[in-house]
């Protein structure tokens, strides 16, 4: 079986010690692939080269709303300058978090909103954190209109899964849904349209109950698909096959390579002899 994990913060420091490790270990578990997305604008080089160095590790560059002190305006400029050079299959992670006390809420939303605008104008997906404030990040969806995405770590209701749906916009479902008592979230999971649905880590952090404790990695993705199969009363192969068909239809993984070669050889003419 062939997996994709469609959210995992592979370029995270908890990974320097052991990056290529952990990187085998995924290969192992049947993860073929990752969507790295990015946090803040200091991260973007680093993030650049991991992905350069690990096979099937896709970048996405963005703008983090917990991360909201160290953005400044003229990072949307420098966020558009990257997605034009570096053609990275998706804008992200953006979004809005109500929960964390102190994070301005209309700050937020203004690079919410840039970031947005930016993924309509280069027809890429929007990887998105929603913690309570998935009504808020429905609304912004809805204004701007012509995108698609995910929303990742999803644990809104049934009904806002739907208006997602409607919109072009899948569900993250990771390591949350391996607890027992995460029932809202089961439930969910085991009714929504199966071309909805895309695994996820975000590693290193929301490890599933097998982990406790311990820093996630993306070996752990096939714990999430055991569970995700369980409560749908599918075959794992089956799960497998259509989450992974949803992360490269959505992120255009099977062109991303192509693409990217093709910036590298213009880039490669126009430089000076």
């Amino acid at each position: 079986m062939r997996l994709i994990d469609s959210h995992c913060h592979f370029d995270a420091a908890a990974f320097d010690a052991d990056r290529a490790q952990a990187h085998a270990r995924a290969l192992a578990a049947g993860v073929a692939a990752q969507v790295v997305p990015a946090v803040a604008a200091a991260g973007w080089p680093k993030l650049k080269a991991v992905c350069a160095e690990f096979a099937g590790a896709y970048p996405a560059y963005g703008l983090h709303p917990m991360f909201l002190a160290s953005h400044r305006q003229a990072h949307l400029h420098e966020l558009r300058d990257w997605i034009a050079r570096e053609r990275p299959v998706a804008v992200g992670e953006c979004g809005l978090d109500h929960f964390v006390q102190g994070l301005d809420h209309d700050a937020q939303l203004h690079y919410f909103d840039a970031q947005l605008h930016l993924a309509r104008e280069f027809d890429l997906p929007v990887i998105v954190h929603a913690r309570r404030a998935v009504d808020a990040v429905i609304a912004a969806i809805r204004r701007i209109g012509g995108l698609r995405g995910v929303v990742h770590s999803f644990s809104g209701s049934a009904e806002q899964a739907a208006q997602l749906h409607k919109l072009g916009f899948l569900l993250g479902i990771g390591g949350p849904v391996t607890y027992e008592r995460a029932n809202r979230l089961r439930g969910l999971v085991a009714a929504m349209p199966l071309d909805q649905l895309l695994l996820e880590t975000d590693a290193p952090d929301q490890p599933g109950v097998d982990q406790r404790g311990e820093r996630n990695e993306p070996a752990h993705l096939a714990k999430v698909l055991e569970v995700v199969a369980e409560l749908r009363g599918m075959p794992l192969a089956d799960v497998a096959a259509a989450t992974t068909a949803n992360a490269e239809l959505l992120f255009g993984l099977s062109g991303w390579s192509r693409r990217t070669a093709g910036v590298t050889r213009a880039a490669r003419s126009t430089r000076p002899v």
